[in-house]
This record gives C-alpha cells, sequence and structure tokens, in this order.
C-alpha cells in the first residue's frame, strides 16, 4: 500500500533584540555561563516581569510578512513545567490568544508553487541550556547555563500541509530568509537561534484521515531535518506494515547513527496546566502601531526573486542565488548601477565571488571588492583592455588586497595585446614553428585551431585579444 506522509512544522526563531523579553538582562551569544541573568528571568520571588515592545514590533512584522492576522488583543500564560534549564518551574508564553493567526508562506515545489498554511504566530521566553560531559574518573555531569533564559522568541506554528522532506526544507529556508531580510533574527542554526520542530505522521494515500503523529525535537540544519523526516518516516511505514502501532511520542534525531530515539511521551496541552498569567495585562496591538510597522517591511524573498527574473531576465536559478541574502541582493543590484549588463554581473557573482567568499569563510559584508569596483574590472573586460582569463587573477588579488581593478592592470602590465600587426608577428612565428600541425589542419583536422590559440595564449601569458587571435589564424591557417 502506497502511503503519504503529513508533516507540520513548529519553528523557533529567537528575535534579535539586545534584552530579553521581560528583563533587561543582554542576550548577547557566548557571554561566560550564568552572567547574563537577573532576578527577573531567573524567577525570585517578588519580581515582575516588563514586556520588551521591540520584541513585539519584530513579532508582529514577521507575522506580517506571512500574511497573518494580527489580533488586537492576545494573553500570555504559563506553560508548568519542571526541568533544570527552566529556572521558574514555568515558562511564560502564549497559548489560547496569540499573538497572530491564520497565515499562509508559498514555496517552490516541483510541481509549481505550494501553499503552506501558517495556524498562529505566538511570543514566548526561552529556556536555558544544559551542558552535558564526562568528569574525573569518566563520571558524568551536566551543567546549567541560563543565559539563554527569558531570551525572546517567536514560534511559528504550520498547518499540516507539508508532504516530503524536500517541502519542509524548503518552508525552513523560506522562513529563515524572510527572517534575514526583516533583520529581526540572525538565523544560527548551529547557535540555535532558530530550531525546528516536526510534527510527522503517515496514512494511506489518498486518505484524509490522520495518523498518529511523533514529534521530532529541536533539528538545528536543514541537513539534519530532512535526514530525520526520512527516517522517521520509513520507521512509521516499516512499523505499520508490520502490524505495530505508531505510538504519540517525542523523538530526538542522533545525526552520527542517521535513527531517531524515542525521548518520552507526548503531552498534551492538560499536561502544561496552561492559565493566564497574572503577573502580565493582556497585549493590544492597536491597528496604527500595524500599520506603521507595515509601512518598513523592506521587499521579501520571493517578491524579489520574482523582480529579478522579470526585470533582468535572469533564470529563476540566478535569481534564487541572488535574493538568499539581502545583503547578497543588493550587492547586485549596487553592481549593476555602474555595469548594466545583468547576466554577466550575475555569473560573476554567483562564480568568482562566491568562491572566494566560501574559500575565506567571509561574509559578504565583509567583502573587500565593492560593486562599483567589480563593475569597473567588468568594464576592462568589455572594453577589450583584459581578457576574462586575465580578468579572473585580476579579481582575486582585489579580492585579497581591496585594490582596484585599473591600478593592478597598469601595474602588472597585463593590459590585453588588440593590435593585429603584434599579434600576427607572433601568430607567424608560432605557424613556422608547428608545420605539421599546420598541413593537418589544412587537411580538415580545424579542431586543431584550439591548439594554435593556446600557443599564442602562452606566448602572451594570457594577454593576447582571443576572438582576434582567432580571426587571424583563421585567414593565415586558411
Amino acid at each position: 500500500m502506497p502511503y503519504e506522509s503529513v508533516i507540520g512544522l513548529e519553528v523557533h526563531a529567537q528575535l534579535l533584540t539586545e534584552s530579553k523579553l521581560f528583563c533587561g538582562c543582554s542576550t548577547r551569544f557566548g557571554a561566560e555561563p550564568n552572567t547574563q541573568v537577573c532576578q527577573v528571568c531567573l524567577g525570585m520571588p517578588g519580581v515582575l516581569p516588563v514586556l520588551n515592545r521591540r520584541a513585539v514590533e519584530y513579532a508582529v512584522k514577521m507575522a506580517l510578512a506571512v500574511n497573518c492576522t494580527i489580533n488586537p488583543r492576545s494573553v500570555f500564560a504559563r506553560k508548568n513545567y519542571f526541568y533544570p534549564d527552566l529556572p521558574k518551574g514555568y515558562q511564560i508564553s502564549q497559548y489560547d490568544e496569540p499573538l497572530a493567526e491564520n497565515g499562509y508562506l508559498e514555496i517552490e515545489t516541483e510541481d509549481g508553487k505550494k501553499r503552506i498554511g501558517i495556524t498562529r504566530i505566538h511570543m514566548e521566553e526561552d529556556a536555558g541550556k544544559l551542558l552535558h560531559g564526562e568528569g574525573i574518573e569518566d563520571e558524568a555531569y551536566s551543567f546549567v547555563d541560563l543565559n539563554r533564559t527569558g531570551v525572546p522568541l517567536i514560534e511559528i506554528v504550520s498547518e499540516p500541509d507539508i508532504r516530503t522532506p524536500d517541502e519542509a526544507v524548503s518552508y525552513l529556508k523560506e522562513l529563515r530568509d524572510i527572517l534575514l531580510y526583516l533583520g529581526i533574527c540572525d538565523g544560527n542554526m548551529q547557535e540555535g537561534s532558530l530550531r525546528c520542530d516536526a510534527n510527522v505522521s503517515i496514512r494511506p494515500a489518498g486518505s484524509t484521515e490522520l495518523g498518529t503523529k511523533t514529534e521530532l525535537k529541536n533539528m538545528n540544519s536543514f541537513k539534519f531535518l530532512k535526514d530525520a523526516l526520512k527516517y522517521e518516516i520509513d520507521r512509521q511505514v516499516d512499523l505499520v506494515e508490520s502490524g505495530d502501532e505508531v505510538v504519540q511520542e517525542t523523538r530526538l534525531f542522533d545525526p552520527s547513527a542517521g535513527v531517531t530515539r524515542s525521548m518520552r511521551t507526548k503531552e498534551e496541552a492538560h499536561d502544561y496546566r496552561y492559565f493566564p498569567e497574572p503577573d502580565l495585562l493582556p497585549l493590544s496591538v492597536e491597528e496604527g502601531m500595524v500599520a506603521g510597522l507595515r509601512s518598513t517591511l523592506p521587499e521579501l524573498p520571493a517578491a524579489k526573486r520574482e523582480r529579478f527574473i522579470r526585470d533582468y531576465s535572469l533564470p529563476p536559478y540566478d535569481a534564487g542565488v541572488l535574493t538568499s541574502s539581502k545583503a547578497l541582493a543588493d550587492y547586485y543590484e549596487d553592481c549593476l548601477k555602474e555595469f548594466d549588463e545583468p547576466k554577466t554581473v550575475s555569473n560573476w557573482i554567483m562564480g568568482e565571488l562566491l568562491r572566494l567568499l566560501n574559500e575565506h569563510s567571509k561574509d559578504i559584508s565583509e567583502c573587500a571588492v565593492t560593486p562599483r569596483a567589480l563593475a569597473g574590472l567588468l568594464s576592462l573586460v568589455r572594453d577589450g583592455r583584459i581578457s576574462a582569463k586575465i580578468a579572473k587573477e585580476v579579481f582575486e588579488e582585489m579580492f585579497l588586497t581591496g585594490k582596484d581593478a585599473a591600478s593592478i592592470v597598469e601595474k602588472k602590465g597585463l593590459t590585453q595585446i588588440s593590435d593585429e600587426g603584434e599579434l600576427a608577428g607572433i601568430i607567424d612565428d608560432i605557424i613556422e614553428k608547428n608545420p605539421e600541425n599546420v598541413e593537418r589542419y589544412r587537411a580538415g583536422k580545424t579542431k586543431l585551431l584550439g591548439f594554435f590559440v593556446g600557443e599564442v595564449m602562452k606566448a602572451t601569458k594570457g594577454r593576447a585579444n582571443p576572438q582576434l587571435v582567432s580571426r587571424i589564424l583563421k585567414e593565415k591557417l586558411g
């Protein structure tokens, strides 16, 4: 029997505020353990939380970006559970009255665009972090770092509209791109700024009933999400086909073994004993605030991709790469202001620029080659002053030194040779030294033209104008 999987994602995004959700402690990553805490985030008796306005603004912007309805009234609740990294014994979150609901996000699939529904976006505080290891005489230990406790999160809960691991990855990538474009989350999955839980079940293909779901907890990379979902879907199919039942539970993915393992039975909402947070008033978001934030939204990734395809006649792949970050898209368009050949600029950015950034582990914001400088290099190629091969060498030096193309070309004497008389003399010498290949060419082995072009380029150290070389060679060899 063929089966289909039913997947919903719960994505937690850490907001880029300077202080925590309910206190003034810093949210900076990497500080010494337990140095960014206070009485409020530690849950000391008698303290009161104060809501961070900037966090609310960031949450509203994300909700608008994914077409949600902003509720004018939302309520914070206490989610009660006991774990060593939760000092209060409860987490302040939102439950039955969230900030935003009923949104959607479109993703690209093999069959075209697909709309994934977004059930809700709610705000909550993060928990701390447990550090496990081996101590003296291999005795196991666990330390707790509460610096992350109280850091503002939004949880983005999708509808169970995702059908494959690839769709899940596409959805998560699109969410991450939007968060980065908005500048409200750094999207660093390795540091935990963006992480994902997945609810997955299977059912016979064509059925409308949902099967028993399992929850895959805390996946922090696109690869882990895809691998975990693949394994879990296969595991559930094997269980059903062998006559066993899928148990509702929370499971963890073990990347080293490529398997999911049972963590605990799945909690229901009543297990958390939700009740309204008595120390916080209901959150009121006025329409004027929403309208003001809507006016600040940037052009989002999907719209930018479509515009790049439409306005610059770029292939969808190019548009996808160039809009993968707002900074890269801005770099591309700034370069076009100086050198109006969209596909040429795209090829150089996707080829040489991204290659060097990757090799040197740098971000586009750290690139020493400005858009104007890259445009200047491309102008030298277009004007015939240097060859494309020489341009790649020049670009690498520009990347390493920050110097402009013209000064590097002048200093190293790399100007392209386009003088017909000079090239004709070099070509005559090469023809004279290769009589056998000349005869073979004239006998019909015209592919030998590449050999002669290569010899000319060697003799000129790559400085000869290749188009002019080919023309002169054809005339002389013919």
